[in-house]
């Protein structure tokens, strides 16, 4: 016979309801105390003394403390906090490891990010010191959906680019075709035929009056895009392919500014808009010139590079040679500047200003550029096929006449390792805090844009990543910098992705599948 096993005892009602046992609550622990010291990460000047904080203190209530030690609570500044990890000591037969991070991020609170994190060696007893880095005070929505798929081209898109007020967007393809599209309504807008090979490379002038297009053919184009016309006949000069366009930033010349052109040629051009003729010819490179970009210091300042392995570096007002860079070991492929962003949108902000007269736009644009280059000169980060970046700081003191300033800084500022194939692409931040490179090795990492030092790897892709760029707010490359994670995977392509653009809301991409695809929130 089975053993039966007694009932349940029954739960004792009080009042009508259950009496449940009770459970021996654990107490809660307080929070210990930490000294914090709030430090400027522009300056690295501390933004008050020393305060004694709860570790569990959120990282809202931080934001709120250190704008209340700025002053600034009338109108209060978004900031990101970080505390550097100290370096370990290595052995002169030891080399640095090249994914070894080297800060904390507060995400959450101190207690959380920076004293729980298995890789902190502080501790309550230590003075915490945290970089504040101040953020744009507008934020850009993260693109989530495909809004248009555009056809019309009828071979690969290898190049695109939005203007700098973000109204129109220029691609080029192997059709040997460019278009114009309309981003107010996401339509086609004209169709620029002209060339007879692939366009290569499309550029847009700083106050959206004209755009250069480069192709296969050797020629330049200039077209007004409103009318989707072109500007004369093509720019004749190169021997072979162009390369790569850059034009003089706006706060130089807001009149008629020039644009340079490089070619496989080993050559690069500087073109006259008003004369439509070659200024003058930089020769000196023994392989094909793969990039040229024309930066904002003085009169202005042109940099190339080659697959000769070298960078050279010229005063634009007349041609002379200021400085040859030969630190790296294979073909040079592509730079970039801290000024990027400010010296492509010229005069044209998030505000959406407009200038009416030449003065007035020169203005804007010098006040936009040295918002970004007071108290950090323009840099230059350098990538190249034997799998490292070069940052450097050639114009420290921001000498207006550059051609004078012979002693400039010729060694780079830090030799950028971690990449394990080829860099294809390199971009700074719109503040220049940041800057991004991507690589063969299908990752993305991230360094501070004025030291050089590592911040993160981004993974995710399962192919060679051939193009990158960033969000206006210097917040996003698709992949979010707070969390260093993927913030939204954009699927849709039916082929490889060749050209990227990111402007307000909108991402552009393009690439093998000939379709033009814009997203957006």
């Amino acid at each position: 016979m089975a053993t039966l096993l007694p009932p349940p005892k029954r739960i004792k009602l009080t009042h009508g309801t259950a009496q449940l046992p009770e459970k021996n609550s654990e107490p809660v622990q307080p929070a210990p105390v930490v000294v914090v010291q709030f430090v400027s990460e522009d300056d690295g000047k501390s933004l008050g003394p020393a305060v004694n904080l709860p570790a569990d203190l959120t990282r809202d209530a931080l934001e709120t403390l250190v704008n209340t030690l700025e002053g600034s609570l009338e109108e209060p500044v978004p900031f990101a906090f970080h505390v550097p990890l100290p370096q370990p000591t290595l052995a002169s037969d030891q080399r640095p490891d090249a994914n070894a991070p080297t800060r904390l991020a507060v995400m959450v609170n101190i207690l959380e990010d920076i004293l729980r994190h298995p890789l902190s060696t502080y501790t309550t007893e230590d003075i915490i010191t945290i970089h504040c880095t101040p953020q744009s005070v507008f934020r850009v929505r993260p693109a989530t959906r495909c809004s248009s798929t555009l056809t019309g081209h009828s071979s690969p898109i290898l190049c695109a680019s939005f203007s700098p007020t973000g109204r129109l967007l220029a691609t080029g393809s192997g059709d040997m075709t460019a278009r114009l599209w309309n981003l107010d309504s996401e339509t086609p807008s004209h169709t620029l035929t002209g060339h007879k090979g692939w366009v290569l490379c499309v550029e847009w002038e700083g106050r959206e009056r004209m755009l250069a297009t480069g192709g296969h053919d050797g020629q330049v184009r200039l077209w007004e895009p409103i009318k989707g016309v072109a500007i004369g006949d093509a720019l004749k000069g190169h021997s072979k392919w162009v390369t790569s366009l850059a034009w003089e930033p706006i706060h130089i010349n807001p009149t008629s500014p020039r644009f340079a052109s490089s070619s496989k040629d080993c050559t690069v051009r500087v073109w006259s808009t008003k004369t439509r003729r070659t200024e003058y010819v930089l020769g000196g490179h023994t392989a094909s010139v793969n990039v040229v970009r024309w930066g904002g210091a003085g009169k202005g300042v042109l940099y190339t590079a080659s697959s000769d392995r070298c960078i050279r570096v010229w005063d634009a007002d007349g041609g002379k040679l200021l400085h040859t860079l030969k630190d790296h070991a294979h073909w040079v492929t592509t730079l970039a500047l801290s000024t990027d962003f400010v010296l492509r949108t010229g005069p044209f902000d998030h505000l959406g200003k407009k200038s009416t007269t030449d003065e007035e736009a020169q203005a804007l644009a010098l006040e936009r550029y040295k918002s970004v280059t007071t108290g950090h000169p323009e840099v230059l980060i350098s990538g190249s096929d034997d799998h490292t970046l070069y940052l450097w700081n050639l114009f420290p003191s921001n000498r207006v006449d550059v051609s004078e300033d012979k002693g400039g800084k010729q060694k780079p500022v830090a030799r950028l390792l971690g990449h394990q194939s080829q860099v294809s692409h390199v971009a700074f931040s719109p503040d220049g805090r940041w800057a991004a490179s991507a690589g063969w090795d299908r990752s993305i990492r991230i360094w501070e844009g004025r030291t050089g030092k590592y911040v993160a790897t981004l993974r995710g892709h399962i192919a060679p990543v051939y193009r990158l760029t960033w969000s206006a707010d210097s917040r996003m490359l698709i992949w979010s910098l707070k969390t260093h994670k993927l913030h939204t995977d954009l699927p849709g392509h039916m082929d490889e992705v060749y050209c990227v653009d990111f402007v307000a809301d909108k991402i552009v991409s393009g690439g093998r599948d000939s379709a033009v695809k814009i997203w957006k929130h």
